[in-house]
């Protein structure tokens, strides 16, 4: 069965998950129309089982759309980062303070976070939420693209001014134009877990590098505790399937028992880790963001916050091509974006890069180097101030989402 009406959007997201969401919640004022293409339904697109350190820019980016108080009450803060190179006793130590704010950062589970944003956009005329829709083809035309749809097992099509692609590190879209991508799979995989300390947490997060690969334990709602745990690929799987007492007592040895004795929460997931960027963000009629346009090591959580700005930066650019009676699919106004996030990204990737590769290893120069840097981190400010601006992202361009 073919429908034949074919609605025109100003543009369409592919993808509804966290970054597409974002995308169109910061659109939800900007008189633009929006369709937004998930391939499950929400109730299912929010059941993933991952947690997230959130950056202080993401925190106000989620403020200025609006979306904030919806989120922050589900999530948790962290005020402390300690940063430690396995059992040596240098540990570099972040706070507030350093940076003359209330905390550090925050970590969040998928599901209030994603549920929040569909929640923020349930009420907006101008959003048009098209779930589950498989995305069967694009066509790009010189106006708009036509996409073509399946909903429901109902054959259907839209036009559009403009394709965003949020479909993640294997985008369809991405490849189906033939954009290529470079950088490389590590020798490393992660193991994820939530854990349940005796001890509080105390809102710290850290970050504790081991010759294998580095681990973080962030802190979560309800003193609980999200594991990322990377290693070479072999002894991932094997933490991965290693009976849980054993687990949890290596667990407990490599957070040198600040947290007490460990209680698992979950069952333990284990992915692949790799770095990509592609060679470009936009086409005509295209922009990527997300996964879709870069991946990058789990070292440091930054992953999902460059896709919060990558959404956030797309948003604006594209407001303040509409206020101008600029056409938004053309490569004279996509390419503003590209110009600010391709590059931007590019410096998180070699930071997260560089971390995993000077840390991951037992090479005596290299020990050396990092402990020196290590305790210039400890003893010069303005490297301590740079580094953590760095991950909190206040480095760079901050997106202005109010206009």
């Amino acid at each position: 069965m073919t429908n034949n009406k074919q609605p025109i959007y100003d543009l369409a997201i592919v993808g509804g998950s966290i970054v597409g969401a974002t995308l169109a919640c910061a659109l939800k004022n900007s008189g633009l129309t929006v369709a937004l293409i998930e391939s499950q339904p929400q109730s299912v697109a929010v059941a993933r089982r991952q947690a997230y350190a959130l950056s202080l820019l993401s925190g106000r980016i989620f403020a200025e759309i609006g979306v904030w108080d919806k989120i922050l009450p589900q999530i948790t803060d962290f005020r402390q980062i300690r940063l430690s190179d396995a059992d040596y006793n240098g540990i570099v130590q972040f706070q507030p303070t350093d940076l003359g704010t209330e905390a550090l950062g925050y970590v969040g589970e998928h599901r209030p976070i994603l549920s929040s944003l569909q929640e923020f956009l349930a009420d907006c005329p101008h959003v048009s939420w098209l779930c589950p829709a498989e995305v069967v083809e694009v066509e790009y035309q010189g106006s708009g693209a036509k996409i073509h749809l399946k909903v429901d097992g109902v054959q259907t099509q839209l036009r559009t001014r403009l394709v965003v692609a949020a479909d993640g590190a294997r985008s369809r879209l991405r490849n189906a134009v033939g954009i290529g991508t470079h950088g490389w799979k590590y020798w490393q995989s992660c193991v994820t877990a939530r854990i349940k300390p005796e001890k509080s947490h105390n809102n710290t997060a850290f970050e504790r590098f081991w010759p294998s690969g580095p681990m973080g334990v962030l802190p979560l709602p309800d003193n609980r505790c999200q594991v990322v745990w990377t290693a070479p690929h072999a002894e991932a799987r094997a933490l991965r399937d290693l009976d849980e007492k054993e687990f949890l007592e290596l667990l407990e040895h490599r957070t040198g028992g600040l947290l007490g004795r460990l209680e698992l929460e979950s069952d333990r997931l284990l992915f692949p880790v790799q770095l990509m960027q592609s060679d470009r963000y936009t086409k005509s009629r295209l922009a990527l963001i997300g996964d879709a346009a870069h991946c990058c090591h789990p070292v440091g959580g930054q992953g999902l916050n460059m896709g919060i700005r990558d959404a956030a930066a797309l948003a604006q650019v594209l407001q303040e091509a509409h206020q101008k009676g600029e056409d938004i699919g053309t490569m004279a106004v996509l390419k503003r974006y590209e110009r600010w996030r391709k590059w931007e990204n590019l410096v998180i990737l070699a930071f997260t890069d560089t971390l995993d590769r000077m840390f991951s290893n037992n090479w005596l120069p290299v020990v050396g180097i990092r402990r020196l840097g290590l305790w210039m981190l400890r003893r010069i400010r303005p490297v301590k101030i740079y580094a953590l601006q760095l991950m909190t992202g206040l480095r760079g361009r901050p997106p202005k989402l109010v206009l």
